[in-house]
């Protein structure tokens, strides 16, 4: 005989509903474990690369918007760095983009990562950005402002989205949609949810136009986007770079901005910038970088003009098996050959020393002495 337990209603409902918050909390991403993030990371090659924007798109909405999306640029650009033995870029992408056309915009990532495809480059994308113009606008943009350093990047999402926190939200179907599409896809190996957060526009009347006490805000949707990332659960680690303060300052977990706190304590693979001007202080700060015991990934290098060379940090990088992504490959409509004082001291013609970048636009190197050394560091062993 079977025995029947007749529970009231409202004791079933809430049994389904504690089932259900049980499941969801067991089976809910969290960081990566070190051994899973050291295990993705000894399965890579060396990753060595550049943060790449066609040279005929000024920023990354003319970079990836329909009617600027230039596939030949692309693939001849994308040639350039394959045939230095480059195997990666870091790419930008934009939340209008997504609101503007999400299904057009995904085609066009589809056919950007084939293009990279033939030429075994793999790609890690950048989802938010707070770095230059606060204001970005679909459409037509902005002509190039002569010899002025990066004068048309804009934000993402922007200052009227970053600086309302009711807003945030409305980014969640761009960051989910993303990475849904690619989540299992091999031509991306990384997430970087959020370049530079905290970075405040200063000069040419971009300052006037930022969000007040922009941390606040930053750290705010910094959390979201690592919440709904982890909601998604890609294949590929996730990140946030590490960009402000010096060596002493990221190597001491209580001293950290709580930004960068949280980076630590949520990304996969620890990434971060090094534009310091001398070879010791990027060693120092791998040094203390080290002791999160995590992967290392320099997501961001090379600035000559204050003594940031290939020359310099691709050895200290190849050594330590240390991704490594420079800014830059060809001259441009983003004008990154000049320094960034070009925004304090005006310019006239070209710098004898470039800031950024590598090639020329019809693909002749800035220096053949450097791409001679980047080909030597990268031939296959």
């Amino acid at each position: 005989m079977i025995l029947k337990i007749m529970l009231p209603q409202y004791l079933i409902k809430l049994l389904f509903i504690g089932l259900f918050i049980l499941l969801f909390f067991s089976v809910r991403a969290q960081q990566w474990p070190v051994a899973k993030a050291w295990i993705w990371y000894d399965a890579q090659p060396w990753r060595v690369g550049t943060n790449f924007n066609p040279s005929t798109a000024i920023n990354q909405l003319e970079f990836w918007q329909a009617e600027t999306f230039d596939e030949n640029t692309i693939e001849r650009e994308l040639k350039w760095s394959s045939d230095l033995g480059m195997n990666v870029h870091r790419v930008y992408l934009h939340n209008l983009l997504w609101e503007q056309d999400a299904q057009g915009f995904i085609d066009r990532l589809n056919v950007y990562l084939s293009i990279s495809d033939l030429y075994e480059l793999k790609t890690i994308f950048v989802l938010l950005d707070d770095v230059w113009h606060p204001i970005p606008k679909l459409g037509e943009q902005p002509t190039p402002i002569p010899h002025l350093h990066n004068s048309g990047w804009v934000q993402a999402p922007g200052a009227a989205i970053l600086g309302d926190l009711n807003r945030h939200d409305e980014l969640e179907t761009y960051i989910k949609g993303i990475i849904t599409a690619f989540a299992d896809d091999d031509r991306v190996i990384m997430w970087d949810l959020y370049n530079e957060p905290d970075n405040v526009a200063k000069g040419k009347g971009r300052g006037a136009l930022e969000v007040n006490n922009k941390k606040v805000y930053s750290l705010a949707l910094l959390e979201k986007a690592f919440d709904w990332a982890r909601e998604v659960n890609p294949s590929q680690p996730l990140t946030s770079g590490l960009w402000k303060g010096n060596s002493a300052q990221w190597g001491t977990f209580e001293k950290l901005s709580a930004i960068d706190q949280f980076i630590i304590e949520h990304s996969d693979v620890i990434s971060f910038h090094a534009y310091d001007g001398s070879l010791e202080k990027v060693a120092e700060k791998i040094s203390e970088l080290k002791k999160y015991n995590r992967p290392l990934f320099c997501t961001e290098y090379l600035a000559r003009s204050v003594g940031n060379y290939f020359e310099t940090l691709l050895p200290l990088f190849k050594k330590e098996k240390i991704g490594a992504v420079n800014w830059g490959l060809v001259d441009g409509k983003t004008h990154t050959k000049y320094p960034w004082r070009s925004w304090i001291i005006k310019f006239t013609e070209e710098p004898d020393v470039w800031h950024h970048d590598i090639f020329r636009a019809d693909g002749t190197p800035y220096s053949r002495e450097e791409t001679n050394f980047i080909k030597k560091m990268l031939e296959k062993q």
